[in-house]
């Protein structure tokens, strides 16, 4: 697979697809080409055109510290927290699967905000890959930004990994797909099946990406399973109407001046007036 990364507007590589299909692999090539030409050794590759780097920075897999008290997030933004103060202009960093281990908004969140870093303040030669795939719209924001995938093929149901790097983005992970590989229960899968299908069906918009909040497709998903449509439409509905003349009645009665008589007056009043109302 080929790979380009230069200071202009090849800089920072947003690289997705699904899960196994090789994407890691993909980096690791990368960080030893870099190595291996900078050590004066031989590059497997029919042509290669590599500028020195000072230092190659990774954060791969996914671990705890229990010695030392780190969980596994803790510990990932630990090496982001490193990465982020060290890296130059003249580095190499590689990112795999950065905001995982804490909630999806806020994850995402941080994924986004540590590419814009990378881009704008450090503006260092990077690949990030990542199942965010709303970081995808970041190549439509950032000048340096590019997408790329690795390929699949799908036949009924069933994907063939093709191993190959290509141009543009994804929208899929074939998280369940890969599950029902490892022996997941099939009563499992398909329901998992049915929770994605119903997800999908609901969508956020990052700030800053342009689409507005009309646009509204599975790239977007997050994890919301209740109707947004409607709860926003009922949203709606409840600030074009007016306040109930009953309920603004009640408000205004000044209750600290009112004797007990009075309320029960009051009480059956306003019962008489919503009887009448339901009779109409």
């Amino acid at each position: 697979n080929d790979i380009l990364l230069d200071q202009d507007a090849n800089r920072l590589i947003i690289l997705t697809g699904p899960n196994m299909a090789g994407k890691s692999t993909f980096m690791r090539q990368i960080a030893l080409a870099a190595i291996m030409a900078q050590s004066g050794s031989f590059v497997p590759a029919a042509h290669a055109s590599l500028c020195l780097v000072d230092r190659i920075f990774t954060r791969v897999g996914a671990y705890d510290d229990l010695s030392a008290g780190q969980s596994t997030f803790m510990v990932e933004m630990t090496e982001i927290a490193h990465i982020l103060t060290s890296a130059t202009k003249r580095s190499l960093v590689l990112l795999d699967e950065v905001g995982r281990g804490t909630s999806t908004f806020d994850g995402l969140s941080l994924a986004w905000a540590i590419t814009e870093y990378l881009h704008e303040s450090i503006k260092c030669k990077s690949v990030f890959a990542t199942h965010y795939h709303q970081l995808t719209e970041l190549e439509s924001i950032l000048p340096g930004v590019r997408n790329y995938s690795i390929a699949v093929k799908e036949d009924k149901g069933t994907i063939t990994f093709l191993r190959t790097v290509v141009p543009g983005a994804t929208d899929r992970s074939y998280g369940v797909h890969v599950a029902r590989l490892a022996g997941v229960p099939r009563m499992v899968t398909r329901r998992a099946d049915e929770i994605l299908r119903e997800i999908e069906r609901e969508a956020v918009v990052l700030p800053g990406s342009g689409r507005g909040r009309q646009r509204r497709a599975a790239r977007y998903t997050q994890l919301i399973f209740f109707d947004g449509d409607d709860g926003e439409r009922a949203a709606g509905e409840k600030e074009s109407k007016r306040p109930d003349p009953i309920i603004e009645e009640i408000m205004s009665l000044d209750l600290d001046r009112m004797t007990p008589v009075e309320a029960l007056g009051r009480l059956a009043q306003y019962q008489q007036m919503q009887r009448e109302r339901m009779d109409r």
